[in-house]
């Protein structure tokens, strides 16, 4: 399906004049909720120019250059960042940008598998994002989104969720503007890198709690961590979700010809440490299932050396009340019931029995 991509002029102004900047937002603070438009500039080679409107940074990112003839002409892209937006702030963004239908429609309502999809010259390209947060004393694996339009001219970022704020890639992106001057590219090469290093954090602090859980399961004063391995091994499914669909789409994103070819080395490291974090998400998968094992054998082992205990102190109570038993009967001519020293043999035999058997099951293990 082919795409006309709007110019700008008077209808780019009106597409953007409900979007005002907001406030800048650091790393710490809370994402504005009036609007999903978080940050936008214009970068000409690398440089950052921040504009009143959105429509003004298209309009400078597109306007025809003046350079004397045989000068090389600039780069240019504007960089959009929204967090969570609704169809109809998209759908103003489409209009503009030329993005399709599609993919729109898949960067409202999220929730999709990480992929790489091309719609004419716009590469749209979704990524989960992981965090390792604490609630309620345990800590647990969040998911968010990223969805990613790069164009030859803009790069539009759409994230859904708490997780993989993209401030800071931009803040450190404009300390290197030689970086920026390669273009969108590099940008969308920023962003994949602080989401696999995101991955790899999670990944060694999920490795790290498998390895508690392991000393725990092994140690003298196990407790039980049926619990624990069964909320581990969920969060590693949900990292192998994140990680496992993306390596296809990383591997061929170098090979596009809208990568420079400065730029593509850096892909390929990427999908160094992607392959690196896949590898040890398979291995935390794979190292769950005998430690659950372990622990559930254990369990069991444990159980039966309470009721090897309990059948030895049933035995050895058994004892006694079967002696007292016989001479309960009531019977009159009974063998030394009306002996002088009757009681005290009876006694006798009961504790020399008991001692007997208690001494035997101990010999044993079972006490």
């Amino acid at each position: 399906m082919a795409m006309t991509r709007v110019r700008p002029g008077r209808a780019t102004r009106v597409l953007f004049k409900p979007l005002a900047r907001p406030g800048r937002i650091s790393a710490g603070e809370s994402i504005n909720q009036r609007s999903a438009l978080i940050d936008w500039a214009a970068y000409v080679d690398g440089k950052r120019v921040d504009t009143d409107s959105l429509a003004e940074a298209v309009e400078l990112v597109r306007a025809p250059d003046d350079l004397p003839e045989g000068a090389e002409p600039r780069n240019r892209f504007v960089w959009v960042g929204l967090h969570e937006p609704d169809a109809a702030e998209l759908e103003r963004l489409s209009e503009v940008f030329g993005l399709h239908p599609l993919a729109v429609e898949d960067a409202v309502h999220a929730h999709q598998r990480p992929k790489l999809e091309r719609y004419d010259d716009v590469q749209f390209i979704v990524m989960k994002t992981v965090g390792y947060v604490e609630r309620a004393g345990t800590e647990t694996v969040r998911t968010g989104e990223i969805m990613i339009f790069c164009g030859p001219d803009f790069l539009v970022t759409v994230r859904h969720g708490e997780h993989g704020a993209l401030a800071p890639v931009r803040r450190r992106l404009e300390d290197t503007p030689e970086r920026l001057a390669l273009g969108p590219a590099a940008v969308l090469h920023a962003i994949i890198d602080r989401v696999v290093d995101d991955y790899i954090s999670v990944g060694d602090a999920v490795q790290q709690d498998i390895d508690e859980v392991e000393e725990n399961v092994f140690s003298a004063d196990a407790t039980n961590q049926a619990e624990r391995i069964y909320r581990l091994k969920r969060e590693v499914i949900q990292l192998k979700r994140a990680v496992g669909p993306l390596s296809g789409p990383l591997r061929n994103l170098a090979a596009r010809r809208f990568v420079p070819t400065e730029i593509r080395e850096y892909f390929r490291d990427v999908d160094d440490h992607l392959a690196r974090v896949r590898e040890q998400v398979e291995s935390c998968d794979e190292l769950l299932t005998p430690i659950l094992q372990a622990h559930l054998t254990q369990v069991t082992v444990t159980d039966n050396h309470d009721m090897r205990k309990i059948s030895a102190w049933a035995a050895i109570l058994a004892m006694p009340t079967a002696i007292t038993g016989v001479y309960g009967m009531n019977f009159k001519y009974m063998p030394e019931l009306h002996w002088k020293y009757g009681y005290l043999l009876a006694v006798g035999v009961i504790v020399t029995a008991c001692f007997v058997l208690y001494r035997g099951f101990r010999r044993n293990g079972w006490l």
